[in-house]
């Protein structure tokens, strides 16, 4: 987009747009075909409302376009909240509250995320059904609403489908199997659980022992995590309603197709507990589990490094013979020496190999999960002083000159075979996995 259309649209400066419109009439057309975001977009991010007008009535079209993030005009200004925006856009098509971003989301489900109860209220006018609609994780705009603590958000959500007898939308599932009501009781969100449960608004019409994927109905989520005063009200409430644990109920309303589901219901408490905590390929982003692993790989080389400093059995605080003639140890030694080394060698060569092979790992990881990153040189400079002072220590607590040689040579290799040992290894593991999927669809 041109710069100058870019700071009209930022600033609403319609004025500028129309002096530029006459200047070089092509100028929409031209962002037009870029395909990107257009002045609308911008116009709709800064709550320019003339401005948004303005650029309507030039390219209509521009409203049902989607930027490079994935957002339309209608998107951008449910999430913020202009409703007058909103109007204004869906009064060139009121089909636009259906059109679906990344994640599959509509403006509705941005609305909702963002407790924009005005804006829910007016694109629910515009089509009704648009509440039924569910993103790619299979999320209604009522799971957005739990899952970001929206609860006036939720409660005319609520109202709205009980008003146009959409009752069954209380009861659809996400990705994982959860209703509202496992979400809303996982969370500790006491309103949400009262309106579905004691008021009339849903009572009728909440499936109390839904089970989702894991075999869990809201009753055995809520007790998984009982930990605090209101979790006993909500106990109460749902028991009241009917609610059972899962390997009690008879209720069978779960997916067929899907074997796993029997199986979960059969599964411990602690085999639940573990499932519920593993990694999610799909709901897990990437940033998260850097995140984590790098914090895992610091605290490794943390680790490590200070045992480094600190052996078993510490170090021999003065030289042997140097106090008198009656000195006991039978052994000579150094001060600074560690003790392990001189008393049982071959464990003192365990300790210090398998914990250089800690320490490179976690710095290897560290390197590995940072590529990318802004001032990455000065952090390879910190790992690369970090492994010297490591191996300037590890060398000079060694008891004996052999010992000395061999953990000098090991923490000089190490950094560069770990890498190729590493990717040798995993494409090794996943070579027969690779092979006999091959071989099953040359058969079939």
């Amino acid at each position: 987009m041109d710069r100058r259309l870019f700071e009209a649209a930022w600033t609403g400066n319609v004025e500028y747009l129309l002096q530029l419109m006459k200047d070089d009439p092509c100028m929409l057309s031209a962002v037009a075909l870029a395909g990107a975001e257009t002045p609308l977009h911008i116009a709709c991010m800064a709550g320019h409302l003339s401005f948004a007008k303005e650029v309507m009535k030039l390219r209509k079209e521009f409203a049902g376009e989607l930027n490079q993030d994935g957002f339309s005009p209608l998107h951008i200004a449910s999430a913020n909240g202009y409703l007058e925006i909103v109007k204004e856009l869906l009064k060139v098509d009121h089909n636009l509250c259906l059109l679906k971003g990344r994640e599959r989301r509509t403006p509705l489900h941005y609305a909702a995320i963002k407790g924009r109860v005005d804006v829910i209220r007016e694109l629910l006018s515009a089509s009704v059904d648009s509440i039924a609609e569910v993103t790619a994780r299979g999320e209604t705009a009522l799971h957005l609403a739990v899952k970001n603590n929206q609860f006036e958000a939720f409660k005319f959500l609520a109202e709205h489908l009980k008003q146009f007898n959409k009752d069954d939308v209380f009861n659809k599932k996400d990705e994982q199997g959860n209703t509202i009501l496992h979400l809303a009781v996982s969370r500790k969100q006491y309103e949400v659980v009262h309106l579905m449960l004691k008021e009339h608004v849903t009572k009728s019409v909440v499936e109390v022992n839904s089970l989702n994927d894991m075999g869990l109905t809201p009753l055995d989520v809520l007790q998984f995590f009982q930990s605090e005063a209101g979790d006993r009200e909500m106990e109460e409430m749902l028991r009241g309603a009917g609610a059972m644990r899962g390997r009690d109920t008879q209720n069978q309303v779960v997916a067929t197709n899907s074997p796993s589901n029997d199986q979960s219901r059969t599964q411990s408490p602690s085999k639940q507990l573990l499932e519920y905590f593993k990694y999610d390929q799909i709901n897990d982003s990437p940033s998260k589990v850097r995140n984590t692993l790098l914090v895992i790989a610091v605290l490794i080389a943390t680790a490590t490094y200070q045992a480094v400093l600190s052996p078993p059995g510490g170090v021999w605080q003065d030289d042997s013979g140097s106090n008198n003639n009656n000195d006991t140890a039978k052994e000579k030694h150094t001060a600074g020496q560690a003790v392990m080394g001189l008393h049982n060698s071959i464990s003192y060569g365990l300790f210090l190999f398998f914990n250089s092979i800690g320490f490179f790992t976690s710095l290897h990881m560290i390197n590995f999960l940072t590529i990318g990153f802004p001032l990455r040189l000065e952090l390879q400079v910190s790992i690369v002083a970090l492994i010297v002072t490591y191996d300037t220590c590890m060398t000079a607590i060694a008891p004996n000159s052999t010992i000395t040689v061999f953990f000098s040579v090991i923490s000089a290799v190490i950094p560069f075979i770990l890498p190729i040992a590493t990717m040798v290894v995993r494409n090794y593991l996943k070579r027969p996995l690779a092979a006999l999927w091959c071989g099953n669809q040359s058969n079939a």
